[in-house]
């Protein structure tokens, strides 16, 4: 199956810092793109850790996602995975010189859009 980055449009504004750029040009759409991947991954996560997501309220919900991002590196690491996987070298190599704030935006990113759709974990 060939995937192909999502345009975001309105996203990228003049006067942006390098990194905001990157954040909007390169790793929402790369998010966007990897969305089903990503929820299929954690409801995988949750069967794994016999997290039963069903009769939890939704703010609970939010909760127990929101420890997998804090406490969970394994899981982290398998998201950063799935989304600079998807960079071309050039992104890359930006990504090497900012990998620490590269990353800590890719899981704010991901763990909002998760919990924004936290209806898909049914």
């Amino acid at each position: 199956m060939h995937k192909e980055r999502p345009v975001l449009s309105g996203l990228i504004k003049e006067g942006t810092r390098d990194l905001e750029q990157f954040q909007n040009h390169v790793v929402r759409p790369i998010i966007k793109m990897q969305h089903t991947l990503l929820i299929a991954f954690l409801k995988n996560h949750l069967e794994k850790r016999k997290v039963d997501f069903s009769v939890l309220p939704d703010k609970k919900k939010r909760s127990k996602v929101s420890s997998f991002f804090k406490t969970d590196n394994n899981f982290k690491n398998i998201i950063l995975g799935f989304i600079v996987g998807h960079f071309s070298v050039e992104e890359f190599d930006f990504y090497l010189e900012n990998s620490s704030e590269i990353n800590r935006r890719i899981l704010q990113i991901t763990l909002q859009r998760i919990k924004d759709s936290i209806g898909e974990l049914q």
